[in-house]
């Protein structure tokens, strides 16, 4: 369709006028809606057994959502399925813990998440579960809070194109429909963003960045400002570093393509008691053979297959590590990466060395020392002492202390022996799912030999967003002025969204209920090289922007807090589209499944974890000739594609 038959059909079928507001009229053609549709890949078959053939040993290295979407299915057509995580516990960044605050035990987690209705696949996993939509709230709406003008609130926009995006301009007090429509030229790349096509999309959007495709059609300002910036946001990469098709390819599944709005929900009580716990029943009753708390090592081949995976349990003995002597400072902890990139802790005493495995034994997040002359974990508030014993918060063991040999300049760490865990194990298998994170997948593949080049460099290549940081606050006082639970930020250099869990979730509804107070989230969603501070300073700053957003917080006395900075979100810079891997491997038994993995299909975020743990599993139903999994998704193209 030719853009300017796109706009005049908008008028004629809205009867929209100059300077009015979007309505739904009867006259709207049906055949422009999209619709939920099911992926079918090339090599998809239709039929097969119910059931996978007896003894059949599926490893799923991983433990967040693709790789606990990959044991389900595996598990429930009768694979063996062994399901090995670092940490002490399941969910990946839907993960939580609890701390001592106030008094109270409190369960925290990475961040506030929205469930949105076009998570198809993930609600799918949700309902095997057995997890009942009454750990669900539907949020009143999504508002925007700007630095330099009043607050924007998006309400249930409708599921009916163009209403859809008309609704949400006509929602806006910044822009009008009139300007909107009128500004033709910016209009084009807009209209654009409703044609995505997975091939074409990314053949012409993902060598610039998104803000370089807004200037270049020159979009609206304002329609950049007030829209495509607070949500491209939430992709956890900014603007300036996002592909183009890759946020092209978000709004579509978020909402230009999507049959369900805006709409989603949030839970009422935490992530890992409303959803990772019963994951994890479910998993156990399907006979899965759950190993938390241990480390992947890596892969062990033989011929043209992957024989196993090499597993080695939380603080166990037998890692050894090389740093330079020189790279040492002469007083305090050195934090130091060693050559095997595993981050360690070095003290030069009485002549000799002291040594660290710096990973918390929590989730495996580099430690650093802290003014207490202990080691503090940043991503969830682990507190050490300099002897590495647990002092607060979630780890579950000691710093694993590793002994000190000096060789020609270069000290060579090797992990105590009686450190707790046990000896590296060949978990043997028919199958493998790397399911990891970024990070994580890396080192595995590095630390394998698999003679297999162009996958190895696509694996090396590929790389994580700007760190971000989490911040909640207890406050001695309300948010009087403060009316919905989640809000979107835009304008402030860290705070891009903010939560009021005293507003929404147990059991700080209650606690909020009994003492007055509040309890805040700030997010920074993905923090800027030329923004990085000390975390102090960070802290100060967000701060002060809450107290621009909410002036009633500016008397409120921090009765207690929570910090953390991260990397571990994927990133989506221009160009590296073509280079990731995809879900299937070099190896004829090994797949892959994240976020961060290859795929036509247009899923984000927490539903490409849950569609590619499918997808994963599909593959190996594929070769064993079992009845594949149906894989809902929004339409595969924009409807002007």
């Amino acid at each position: 369709m030719e853009r300017r038959e796109f706009i005049s059909r908008i008028l004629k079928r809205t009867g929209i006028t100059v300077g009015a507001g979007a309505a739904v009229t009867a006259g709207l053609v049906g055949y422009y809606q999209p619709r939920r549709e099911l992926y079918s890949p090339e090599n998809s078959v239709v039929g097969g057994s119910e059931m996978m053939p007896v003894g059949k040993r599926c490893i799923v290295v991983g433990g967040g959502l693709a790789g606990i979407s990959a044991a389900l299915e595996l598990a429930g057509k009768g694979a063996c399925v062994s399901l090995v995580e670092s940490s002490g516990s399941l969910g990946g960044k839907l993960t939580g813990w609890d701390i001592e605050a106030l008094g109270e035990r409190m369960p925290v987690e990475h961040g506030f998440h929205g469930f949105f209705d076009q998570y198809y696949n993930l609600n799918e996993m949700f309902a095997s579960a057995g997890i009942k939509d009454d750990v669900f709230d539907a949020s009143p709406g999504y508002p925007v809070l700007f630095r330099q003008r009043p607050a924007e609130t998006y309400g249930q926009t409708p599921k009916v194109f163009p209403f859809n995006i008309l609704s949400v301009v006509g929602q806006s007090r910044s822009l009008d429909i009139a300007s909107f429509l009128r500004n033709y030229r910016g209009l084009l790349p807009v209209v654009s963003m409703f044609g995505y096509e997975y091939g074409k999309t990314f053949l012409d959007y993902d060598g610039i960045d998104f803000m370089e495709y807004c200037r270049k059609g020159e979009i609206l300002p304002a329609f950049v400002d007030t829209v495509l910036h607070p949500f491209a946001d939430a992709t956890m990469n900014r603007m300036e570093v996002l592909s183009a098709a890759e946020a092209i390819r978000y709004f579509h599944f978020y909402f230009m393509g999507s049959p369900e709005g805006l709409s989603f929900n949030i839970t009422n009580r935490d992530c890992m008691t409303a959803l990772i716990n019963p994951l994890e029943a479910k998993l156990r009753e399907l006979g899965v053979t759950v190993l938390s708390g241990h480390r992947a090592l890596s892969l062990r081949v033989e011929g043209d297959r992957v024989a196993g995976v090499v597993v080695q349990g939380a603080g166990s003995s037998g890692e050894t590590f090389h740093v330079n002597a020189e790279d040492v400072q002469n007083a305090g902890w050195t934090s130091i990466v060693s050559r095997e990139g595993v981050p360690v802790l070095v003290k030069r005493e009485g002549g000799g060395y002291l040594a660290f495995d710096a990973r918390c034994t929590h989730m495996g997040c580099p430690v650093a020392p802290d003014e207490s002359g202990g080691f503090f974990c940043p991503c969830h508030a682990g507190r050490f002492s300099g002897s590495g014993d647990v002092l607060g918060g979630p780890p579950p063991a000691p710093l694993v202390k590793l002994s000190v040999k000096s060789v020609d300049g270069v000290l060579v760490l090797h992990s105590s022996e009686g450190g707790g865990g046990t000896a590296e194990q060949l978990l043997e298998c028919d199958y493998c799912v790397m399911a990891t994170d970024v990070r994580g997948t890396r080192q595995i593949v590095a630390n394998s030999s698999l003679a297999r080049p162009d996958f190895e460099k696509s694996v090396a290549d590929l790389g994580e967003a700007d760190p971000y940081a989490v911040y909640r606050l207890w406050l001695e006082g309300p948010i009087d002025s403060a009316s919905f639970p989640f809000y979107t930020v835009s304008g402030y250099t860290y705070t891009d969204s903010i939560s009021l869990y005293s507003a929404f979730q147990e059991p700080y509804v209650s606690w909020a209920a009994q003492t007055g107070g509040c309890v805040v989230e700030l997010h920074a969603y993905a923090i800027a090289p030329e923004d990085m501070r000390p975390e102090e300073e960070i802290k100060v700053a967000m701060i002060a922007e809450m107290h621009h957003m909410f002036p009633e917080t500016e008397g409120a006395r921090v009765l207690h807090e929570l910090f953390m900075i991260q990397s571990n979100f994927t990133r989506w810079a221009p160009g590296e589209h073509a280079g990731r891997p995809g879900v299937e491997t070099p190896f004829p038994n090994l797949f892959l499944a994240g976020d961060w993995v290859r795929v036509e299909a247009p899923v984000f975020l927490m539903e490409a974890a849950a569609f590619t743990g499918r997808m994963s599993a599909n593959a190996i139903f594929r070769q064993e000739g079992v009845e594949q999994v149906p894989l809902p998704i929004v339409p595969m193209d924009g409807i002007f594609a």
